[in-house]
């Protein structure tokens, strides 16, 4: 899909190394595909607000950075919900069409489905282009 995915914990590369083998590599074949980086010390968690101070821990977040190293969408979450990667991968290709198009995509677009084209002309009649339920 054109993007980099990093994971990224205070957990030492050791952990990481074991939970790879013991866990994820049994619930996707061969591990997660894609590196998973330590941040002991919380300093880019703190950079990016999800590094919990007083635990020690970074609270599970996922961010959506550009091209241009512009944050486009982030989402935290405590640990007793789950994450939804379909959700994460439709925002993905919101954020590319746009990108490539300069189209916006209305709540719960999926790629194929009517973009708008952001103006003067759309400002007030949104409404008139499109509908809530084309939203999923």
């Amino acid at each position: 899909m054109d993007a980099e995915v990093l994971s990224m914990s205070v957990d030492s590369h050791f952990v990481h190394k074991i939970w790879q083998e013991e866990e994820l590599s049994k619930m996707v074949d061969g591990g997660v595909p894609y590196p998973m980086l330590s941040d002991q010390g919380g300093r880019i968690g703190s950079a990016y607000g999800v590094y919990e101070d007083g635990a020690g821990v970074d609270v599970r977040g996922r961010f959506l950075i550009d091209p241009d190293g512009i944050i486009q969408a982030m989402e935290v979450l405590t640990p007793t919900v789950g994450r939804n990667a379909a959700e994460l991968i439709r925002q993905l290709q919101a954020y590319q069409h746009n990108r490539a198009t300069g189209e916006v995509t209305p709540s719960g677009w999926q790629p194929g489905r009517k973009t708008l084209t952001p103006g003067p002309d759309l400002a007030g009649k949104v409404w008139k282009e499109w509908k809530p339920e084309e939203a999923f």
